[in-house]
């Protein structure tokens, strides 16, 4: 006898999987993070991240021009100071380079959201996310630095200010200062649901913020966790946060759709330098599709829940999107 329940009448045709198809991804879903330098002429492509660049704000003209003609949902700055020192003070510098990168994509595209990353390990000497007392980092003297920093890149024009320390009332902090300073209106993307991951270990080349001894784990959180980060999601909302951030993405698909259960905030999704490059290598070696694995892997992540995704990818996936439309 013949079934007369035929699914696969649903996926016949281009035409019709397209027509029924449940999750799409829009370039303005898609956030591009950008590394940039205190120096100037720097276009350096980062060699664990290929084609991946360390950038000086006076080479972003032809980047920061193509996230906005192709319409991404804004790019994230992430900073490398000239100097640094036991606190990270350039991290508030106004002529620092994340300042600047802002001024300069705010003059070119005006309508470009920029985010703008809060953390200490790029700017300080011995690679913490925060003040260090007697070798471990110290919460609550680092929370007046963060508001600092975070305060400093929303005069320089950024539209979201993204916390990525993991120092417990750090949202609240922030925003107080935001608020005090008459930035009411900025936004907070909370990295919420951190976890202490191997797959960070690109990045740190691209920023150059290795420790110079110890972990991250007393601060970040421990990839076996689940509950924990329904935990972490809670307090931020309640500390004010206007989105809420997974780190990493891939592996942590669960936790983006637990995430995304229990807030009905924007739920942000971070697609790591690690799976980044993972793909990348994968695909120079001939072993995957670079394009379909990439794609595949930004949609698992949309599926899962997540409403943004920031990823190495941004720009290229944006490319296929609209070459698909």
């Amino acid at each position: 006898m013949s079934p007369t329940i035929r699914p696969r009448r649903l996926r016949r045709t281009a035409a019709i999987r397209n027509v029924v198809r449940e999750t799409r991804l829009d370039p303005a879903m898609l956030v591009l993070p950008i590394f940039v330098v205190a120096e100037s002429g720097v276009r350096q492509e980062i060699s664990s991240m290929p084609g991946t660049y360390q950038w000086s704000v006076d080479q972003l003209d032809a980047l920061v021009g193509e996230a906005d003609e192709l319409g991404i949902g804004g790019v994230l700055l992430f900073g490398i100071p000239a100097d640094k020192d036991a606190v990270g003070s350039s991290s508030w510098d106004p002529h620092g380079p994340v300042p600047l990168a802002i001024a300069r994509i705010k003059e070119l595209a005006p309508s470009l959201l920029v985010w703008a990353d809060v953390c200490l390990c790029e700017y300080t000497t011995h690679g913490h996310c925060g003040v260090l007392a007697k070798g471990t980092v110290d919460n609550d003297a680092t929370l007046p630095l963060l508001a600092r920093a975070a305060t400093a890149y929303a005069k320089a024009g950024a539209d979201v200010i993204a916390p990525s320390d993991m120092m417990d009332a750090r949202i609240g902090v922030i925003r107080s200062g935001l608020d005090q300073s008459d930035f009411e209106e900025t936004l907070i993307c909370s990295y919420s649901a951190k976890y202490a991951s191997a797959f960070y270990g690109p990045f740190r080349d691209a920023v150059d913020s290795s420790l110079a001894e110890g972990d991250r784990r007393s601060h970040q959180m421990d990839p076996a966790n689940l509950r924990e980060a329904r935990r972490e999601v809670a307090l931020d909302v309640a500390e004010g946060a206007d989105m809420i951030m997974v780190k990493p993405a891939g592996p942590y698909l669960d936790v983006i759709a637990q995430v995304r259960n229990t807030t009905d905030l924007p739920v942000v999704a971070y697609q790591v330098s690690g799976e980044y490059s993972s793909l990348v290598a994968g695909a120079q070696l001939g072993w995957i599709d670079g394009d379909a694995t990439m794609m595949e892997s930004l949609l698992g992540i949309r599926r899962a829940g997540a409403d943004i995704i920031i990823s190495y990818f941004a720009l290229r996936a944006a490319r296929v999107i609209r070459d698909q439309q």
